[in-house]
């Protein structure tokens, strides 16, 4: 890998992570397009941890009263707000831990091809989309139910299928669920966490077995520009989302999914 390449797919995967317009299709399809080789399992792991760090120290405050609310429910069996939305979290992420151990491989084979990206591109948007004009509500995170939470866990478990895009599935069953587009995107945020620990896990867990040689200056660099990336993108998206709504994203999915399919078929 280059300079450039270590750059753009940094920031790339920072912006992108948390953005419903899907990362894996951005990483897969950025070397396909440029003829630059594969980054590597290392560097993902790198670009993983920034992405990570960043949604912990944004929601730190957040984080740090959903944990204590939640040790204290394990002896009290009472849940307050914190609580509540601390066990949504980790229920939610028990789908797509399942379905992700269940089709690793033939997600990994047989799903990435352009066309396939495109399909989950486009698909995918049109659902947001909808769910944005017709189904989006006023409920903050705060206020998920458990019905709320098997949608939207269910729903994860979609973004396996490259171009879903994990932030916008979980989004759109949140918004079709009745929480405001602040409300599901806040959620979509902190169930992000579990899923990027259990991916970099798993990404590690192969990496220690396999023993390459790996370019620690290109990790550190990719690590940084991806969390510092990542913490902007979530910052003015939340920002922004109730004045912007969906659409623009919507519209940029329909977009590079034509053009892939414009290219590929």
């Amino acid at each position: 890998m280059d300079w450039l390449q270590v750059v753009i797919l940094s920031v790339l995967q920072g912006l992108t992570e948390f953005l419903p317009i899907s990362s894996s299709a951005h990483l897969i399809l950025v070397p396909t397009l440029t003829g630059w080789p594969d980054q590597g399992l290392a560097f993902d792991v790198a670009l993983h941890i920034g992405s990570l760090t960043a949604v912990v120290i944004y929601f730190r405050r957040d984080l740090a009263g959903m944990a204590r609310s939640w040790t204290r429910s394990l002896t009290t069996r009472q849940l307050d707000a914190d609580a509540r939305l601390a066990w949504a979290v980790l229920l939610g992420t028990i789908p797509v831990g399942l379905a992700g151990l269940a089709t690793k491989d033939i997600v990994e084979t047989h799903l990435r091809s352009p066309v396939m990206l495109a399909i989950g591109l486009i698909a995918f948007g049109l659902l947001l989309s909808w769910a944005d004009w017709r189904h989006r509500g006023t409920r903050s995170e705060h206020q998920i139910t458990w019905r709320d939470v098997l949608i939207v866990g269910c729903a994860q478990a979609l973004a396996l299928f490259p171009g879903t895009s994990r932030s916008g599935i979980t989004m759109t069953a949140a918004l079709m669920a009745g929480l405001s587009r602040e409300g599901a995107s806040r959620f979509s945020f902190l169930l992000s966490i579990p899923v990027i620990v259990l991916a970099g896990g798993l990404e590690t867990r192969e990496l220690l077995s396999n023993g390459h040689p790996v370019d620690w200056n290109a990790l550190w660099l990719g690590a940084v520009l991806s969390g510092i990336s990542a913490y902007l993108c979530i910052h003015y998206f939340l920002v922004f989302i109730n004045r912007i709504g969906m659409q623009p994203f919507v519209a940029y999915r329909l977009l590079l999914g034509a053009i892939l399919l414009w290219l590929y078929l």
